[in-house]
């Protein structure tokens, strides 16, 4: 099960009391205080962990709190701190307020850490308050109290490129295709309900690249229509987009330029910096009969320049010629030298 979302409720260990203690010992006469101080509360932080890949485990303990500080003991000994909480989150956890909705940390590199909430602080043992007037004093500090917070976790998957499509464009049919993914494929709508991600491993002479299948878009995503929002929030963490349109001209397939302008225009609703991301084009099921005309149709819309890539992903036609043109936009996104 993929889970992209989730609430928790966090809180931190509160601090030890201290101790009020006197030392009593045979041939030791005014021995004098010795309480110690309270261990402190255990803290509260989030790690990043590559090997963890949904928030599914909050679903099942939305309560997440650190070991509270242990109280200070005579023969002036400090009380052990309270354990810390680590919780494991994927790179593209987006961590918010609950209430305020405002962004706390964004969690992309694998082993970031962040300290959410602080443990309270241990309270003063008697021992501390000895001065040259007091000599005997009972006083102490109890230990601060603890803090807790609630928490929305969203997970934007990391990826290199994100196939965006109308459902039944072919994507899952192209991820299954390149990648050892396992994406469901049936000949109806919304048959990817959840993110997949694949690997390409070493074409040719190509590094690996890391692309997200991500269920198809429908008109009015933008407004959260069909769990729209949920699906552009992971196309915002890609390096590039390979828009995959139908151009086999089927009935009841749309036009290729109305489809390929219509997820253009979704995008742009959601995000207008989407429409700034590296992009290809892979026009789709050239193995049909009408195919050469629809893709005709989207070359004459499209602007001079715009890279289109004739596949199909049934056959594997055109496929090494769609990842050497991904990897160029990958590599350029990156940093590196481009494949020949």
């Amino acid at each position: 099960m993929f889970i992209d979302k989730a609430k928790i409720l966090v809180k931190s260990g509160k601090g030890g009391n201290g101790c009020v203690s006197f030392r009593r010992e045979k041939y030791v006469p005014r021995g004098g205080p010795d309480g110690g101080n309270g261990g402190n509360g255990g803290n509260v932080f989030f790690f990043v962990d590559e090997n963890v890949f949904t928030l599914i485990q909050f679903r099942y303990q939305p309560l997440l709190r650190a070991g509270n500080g242990i109280q200070g003991q005579g023969k002036n000994k400090t009380g052990h701190s309270g354990p810390d909480c680590k919780i494991s989150v994927p790179p593209g956890t987006v961590v918010r307020d609950a209430e305020t909705e405002e962004v706390i940390f964004d969690m992309t590199e694998p082993g970031q850490t962040e300290v959410i909430l602080s443990g309270g602080k241990g309270g003063r043992g008697n021992a501390t308050f000895v001065s040259s007037t007091n000599r005997a004093p009972r006083e102490f500090t109890e230990g601060e109290p603890a803090e807790e917070m609630k928490l929305v976790l969203e997970l934007k998957i990391v990826a290199d490129a994100g196939l965006v499509g109308f459902p039944n464009a072919g994507k899952s049919t192209l991820i299954n295709q390149v990648s050892h993914a396992h994406s469901k494929v049936a000949a109806y709508p919304f048959t990817t309900l959840q993110p997949i991600l694949g690997v390409v491993t070493k074409v040719s002479d190509y590094d690996e690249i890391v692309i997200a299948d991500i269920p198809g878009l429908i008109r009015g995503a933008h407004e959260n229509i069909g769990l729209g929002h949920q699906f552009l929030r992971h196309i915002e963490r890609t390096r590039c987009l390979i828009y995959v349109i139908d151009v086999s001209l089927e009935p009841g397939c749309e036009d290729p330029a109305e489809a390929y302008k219509s997820l253009r225009n979704e995008l742009k609703l959601h995000d207008e910096r989407l429409l700034a991301k590296r992009q290809i084009i892979a026009a789709n099921k050239m193995d049909l009969t009408n195919s050469e005309e629809g893709l005709k149709k989207l070359r004459d819309y499209c602007k001079k320049g715009e890279k289109i890539f004739p596949i199909s992903a049934a056959t594997g036609k055109g496929i090494n010629l769609l990842l050497k043109g991904l990897w160029n936009q990958v590599s350029e996104s990156r940093g590196i030298k481009k494949a020949k």
